[in-house]
């Protein structure tokens, strides 16, 4: 008798590796989006590789925090809010704040990524198909909504399995995308390399680019929603390893992919001198250094960053007021679709108006910021009760990792009312 597993393609193979960390791909859909695309693009194009080093402590701390929480899932079958109501001392007013800070910035951030969205589309459609002659506005608002009515028909399916799958056609199809447009315009490597000596850069908009970058990849809701996805998942006591494995993995892909759009934007514009005022313009910048195939590449990247953000961010707010209420992931109540609608219709606002979205996005990035800290003191506190978690209560490696984190964030977000500062003070 044969075994089957012999006959199975290399593409179903990495399918099926992808499916196994399904809340790590949930994950990345939540941390890499249009934000995250305008931030690394708009570092790179005015940098170079000098915010290189944010980049990797954020992810590092990124995956010190999805263990925590993962691991509080699986072990003690407690999600984010409903621990803290239940667990911390005034816990029900540190989780009210927590999901209200939390769904506010998502919320404005999808604002940004449905415009910068169908934006892309658009002028995709103008790049290829050079004699179109179709109204802007018109035409960005009407992609808008199709973008939305068909990502909202996707949340009636209601079924975890079913969100999972179509996260990981989008995150695949964004890392391929990036890291294929990164090998086109690959700059020095030891201006990569130097990448990672810390630095803050001393010209205008420095700090924060810095706080953006933290804000977009130590994403809040990364980690609070995390222990739903495991519990959707299925994932118990039993699964501690396979979370583990995933929270690496997920933490490793969120900065390939992100070092990726830095090191296409460093190598195309940096040392021309380009920098980018919208994430398109290094669309077209892109042309002339590496042809239509590239500017292909980088678009259908952008577009795939900004899709897989808009599913997971439609089910922010929902997710945190059924985790709020029982602890549970429901996915098929009249609660998470009416909320869900809300979230849609609030993220037409950019294309209604037509306002380029730029600066709010990364204004929003670093707002992300303030919420950390509470985020980081909320699970320090749960994972440490022996209770609760018994004998997986966090080790020395994981508090040190924790308290580092919490150190950096704060550092972040005192940098980040500095850069908010000079943004809106002129």
């Amino acid at each position: 008798m044969t075994n089957d597993s012999t006959h199975i393609s290399p593409f179903k193979r990495i399918w099926l590796l992808l499916l196994s960390v399904g809340p790590g791909i949930f994950c990345i859909g939540y941390t890499i989006g249009t934000g995250s695309v305008t931030s690394m693009a708009k570092a790179g194009s005015q940098f170079g590789m000098q915010l290189l080093w944010v980049l990797f402590l954020s992810c590092l701390f990124s995956w010190v925090l999805m263990e925590a929480y993962g691991r509080l899932a699986v072990i003690s079958g407690e999600t984010t809010m409903h621990g803290f109501k239940t667990h911390i001392p005034f816990g029900k007013y540190i989780a009210i704040i927590t999901t209200a800070a939390v769904v506010v910035a998502q919320w404005n951030a999808f604002t940004g990524i449905l415009g910068l969205s169908s934006t892309a589309i658009y002028e995709g459609l103008h790049i290829f198909i050079p004699g179109l002659n179709l109204p802007q506005y018109g035409t960005v608002l009407s992609i808008a909504i199709f973008i939305i009515i068909v990502m909202y028909g996707f949340v009636w399916v209601g079924r975890y399995s079913f969100f999972e799958k179509v996260l990981v056609f989008f995150v695949t199809l964004m890392g391929l995308s990036f890291i294929l447009s990164m090998f086109v315009v690959m700059p020095p490597l030891k201006d990569i390399a130097a990448g990672f000596i810390p630095t803050i850069p001393k010209a205008a908009g420095g700090k924060l680019m810095v706080a953006a970058f933290v804000g977009t990849t130590m994403a809040a809701p990364t980690f609070v929603v995390r222990p739903l996805l495991m519990k959707g998942k299925g994932w118990t006591a039993v699964n501690a390893k396979e979370q583990s494995r995933d929270s690496f993995i997920s933490a490793l892909m969120m900065f390939i992919i992100s070092g990726s759009i830095m090191v296409a934007a460093t190598g195309a514009l940096f040392y021309r001198g380009l920098p980018i005022n919208k994430v398109l313009d290094m669309v077209y910048t892109l042309e002339p250094v590496a042809g239509k195939f590239a500017v292909g590449l980088f678009l259908v990247g952008t577009l795939s960053a900004g899709l897989s953000s808009v599913f997971p961010i439609m089910m922010v707010a929902p997710l945190l007021i059924g985790d709020y209420r029982a602890g549970a992931l429901d996915t098929q109540s009249v609660l998470f679709r009416f909320t869900a609608a809300l979230a849609c219709l609030f993220a037409l606002v950019v294309p209604i108006f037509g306002v380029n979205p730029i600066a709010a996005q990364i204004a929003t990035q670093v707002a992300n910021v303030f919420v950390l800290p509470v985020v980081i003191l909320g699970i320090m506190y749960l994972v440490n009760k022996k209770n609760l978690m018994g004998d997986y209560k966090a080790g020395i490696l994981l508090n040190i990792g924790l308290v580092t984190s919490f150190v950096f964030s704060c550092f972040i977000s005192y940098t980040g009312v500095l850069a908010l500062g000079e943004f809106f003070g002129g």
